[in-house]
């Protein structure tokens, strides 16, 4: 009982000096977290292959588990980012992904939703490594004028950046981004929009409409493949193109939660909500028809992303993935922060993380 008493009591005295000196505590903690990353490069750890990570698996409404669409792709040493949503640029902060080292970001279509960060993304990669040269921008005709509003609205900001910080951390010729156009291919065809040290990127039609110019990429590193879908319908191009890739990364929308919300929405008399609700329901692939395309293009993993609505209820999940399992079960409902790996030279498909 005694010794009891003193083990309490030495706790107190040190529970007591440690609210003490919290805040020198607070600091040191920082400083050794500020250490690790700034120091960090979570691809470092990755082995040579194809390796996709999710900055953003959710659409344009706030779930906290998943920010805006947003797909990052590393091959070998190459980065690239698929759609920049809000939220993505400061995920892969938290991932400790190399963002001064982003190659080009490409958009696979011009809804704002897909690409509300990229004025983010473009100057944090511009300071982070000083870069000497703008961020390219690769996407169908009309990313031009996307990239001249950005950097159009960017401009002051880049102005005081340079003069308070100097050319050798924002230089003027790093600021911004460059447009990168290329044309729609036909249903059937491929546009090779990147093609360098082994890396070849595709760009494929894909079906958003009434929304055009909409189209998926793939992805071709040493023997191992990636089709990302970008906002699609169930497409039978899409399907023909993800034709035993490793791995698909697709979009989906629950039409009966939404429809729920479109319910909810008619009843309080939300007008303009209900419309919404009932437009977006056409130009989605549902949870299973997106397992349908995995099952019949014969992939070796389904990886969810842009999943609408926002899962934020106990039992959500479990809704919007109702018959998937009887479709195709290889698949991952994408957070934050999901990382599969695919190694080169290797069939294997790496869970790496489930998320943030």
């Amino acid at each position: 009982m005694k010794k009891s008493l003193i083990v309490i009591l030495v706790l107190i005295v040190l529970g007591a000096i440690a609210y003490t000196q919290r805040a020198d505590i607070a600091m040191r903690i920082m400083s050794k977290g500020a250490e690790i990353n700034i120091t960090t490069d979570a691809t470092e750890a990755f082995d040579d292959g194809l390796h996709v990570a999710l900055c953003g698996a959710g659409g344009p409404l706030p779930d906290p588990k998943r920010s805006g669409p947003c797909v990052a792709v590393v091959a070998g040493q190459q980065l690239f980012v698929v759609d920049a949503g809000t939220n993505g640029l400061r995920n892969l902060l938290r991932m400790r992904y190399p963002v001064g080292a982003i190659q080009a970001v490409l958009l696979t279509h011009f809804h704002s939703d897909h690409l509300d960060g990229l004025g983010e993304m473009a100057t944090i990669r511009w300071v982070n490594a000083s870069n000497t040269k703008p961020l390219p921008v690769i996407g169908p005709q009309g990313v031009q004028q996307i990239v001249n509003g950005f950097n159009t609205v960017y401009k002051q900001d880049s102005i005081g950046r340079n003069k308070h910080h100097g050319d050798a951390v924002a230089p003027p010729s790093g600021f911004g981004m460059v447009a990168r156009p290329f044309q729609i291919p036909a249903a059937g065809q491929l546009e090779t929009v990147y093609d360098q040290d082994g890396l070849t990127i595709q760009a494929l039609l894909a079906d958003h409409g009434p929304v055009k110019p909409a189209v998926a990429y793939l992805f071709t590193y040493k023997e191992r493949t990636v089709l990302v879908s970008g906002d699609t319908s169930k497409s039978p191009n899409v399907e023909h193109f993800a034709s035993g890739v490793d791995l698909l990364v697709h979009e989906a929308l629950s039409r009966e939660l939404v429809g729920v919300m479109e319910d909810t929405a008619t009843r309080v008399g939300a007008d303009g909500l209900a419309k919404i609700m009932f437009d977006i329901q056409d130009y989605h692939a549902s949870p299973v028809e997106t397992a349908e395309i995995a099952r019949d293009a014969g992939v070796g993993h389904l990886l969810y992303y842009h999943i609408v609505p926002p899962l934020i209820l106990p039992g959500m999940e479990a809704a919007f993935l109702e018959g998937v399992d009887e479709v195709y079960p290889d698949y991952t409902l994408g957070e934050d922060g999901t990382t599969i790996s695919l190694p080169a030279g290797s069939k294997d498909i790496i869970v790496v993380s489930e998320g943030l």
